[in-house]
């Protein structure tokens, strides 16, 4: 169900509130430039500055939008157990596909708190959940053998792994694939979605794919399908803005990025500013640079 690529979403915003006449047209035009999958309410989808009445019309109103044609995965991760079991639960019954779960961050739990924490949430859902590690994020790194060990649970169905570190990609692949071949190994950053295909995993959660969702689905594609060459050809083709989307922090530069199309405001909640003038010339010359057209 979680191959290829999952955009991370943004929420777009108008006057405060969610635009939904906005988000509803952004996420039609993901659905219709290849995307396999959304991914709503996750980092890129400023979640934390939601609230709870937001979060559940935006829940509706995704699935409402997608219609079936592809899965929609919602962001419900927390610190507290508890609370991301209510969430989790929040999104199955409003009709969510599946959740991305972040490891707790702040109060860094072990590797069995880890361990712990994601059992429970699977076992109070019924839809897949998929493990987001992000440590430069959450100060929390779950290594490859808790995964394996969460791997043994039916519904996790999957991981966006986000270390930046190559090593554990291969680590994971090597010690879940054998046992679980259907677990999904997602790169949770772009410019790592190239090499971990090619070294056995399952795709990406995409904050490029905003920007470039047909390009960014068809280069997944390519190399799962063994086509390397013309993989390589794409990735080198959008380096320049999988680099500079992050040259300040997600969503900033990447919400200036779709304004520039024309699919949102370039609005975000505080503690969020929208982009710096350096920084948006830098997306701007990274846009003409990847042959995006304005």
């Amino acid at each position: 169900m979680f191959g290829g690529t999952g955009t991370a979403v943004v929420t777009p915003f108008k006057e405060g509130g969610v635009d939904f006449e906005s988000f509803g047209r952004f996420l039609n035009w993901q659905i219709e430039n290849g995307v396999e999958f959304l991914v709503v309410l996750g980092t890129t989808g400023e979640s934390p500055t939601v609230t709870a009445a937001e979060r559940a019309e935006i829940i509706t109103f995704a699935v409402k939008a997608a219609a079936g044609r592809v899965p929609v995965v919602i962001g419900t991760g927390t610190n507290s157990t508890a609370s991301t079991i209510a969430l989790s639960q929040q999104a199955e019954g409003l009709g969510a596909d599946g959740v991305l779960v972040v490891t707790p961050y702040y109060n860094k739990p072990t590797q069995e708190g880890l361990y712990q924490h994601f059992k429970a949430v699977g076992a109070a859902i019924k839809i897949p959940l998929i493990v987001y590690n992000v440590p430069g994020r959450t100060g929390t790194n779950i290594l490859p053998e808790t995964v394996h060990r969460l791997s043994r649970l039916l519904n996790v169905a999957g991981i966006k792994e986000a270390a930046g570190d190559v090593a554990q990609i291969d680590t994971l692949v090597r010690l879940i694939k054998k046992d679980r071949p259907d677990f999904a190994v997602l790169s949770g950053n772009d410019d790592q979605a190239f090499h971990l295909v090619n070294s056995g995993g399952d795709g990406v959660i995409s904050v490029l794919s905003n920007v470039m969702p047909r390009e960014t689905s068809d280069m997944i594609r390519l190399a799962l399908a063994g086509e390397v060459e013309k993989a390589r050809e794409l990735h080198h083709r959008m380096f320049p803005l999988m680099k500079n989307l992050f040259v300040e922090a997600n969503p900033i530069p990447v919400k200036y990025a779709v304004n520039r199309l024309g699919l949102c405001r370039n609005e975000l909640r505080l503690p969020l500013v929208p982009a710096t003038e350096k920084c948006m010339a830098v997306i701007d010359e990274s846009l003409k640079e990847c042959g995006v057209s304005l």
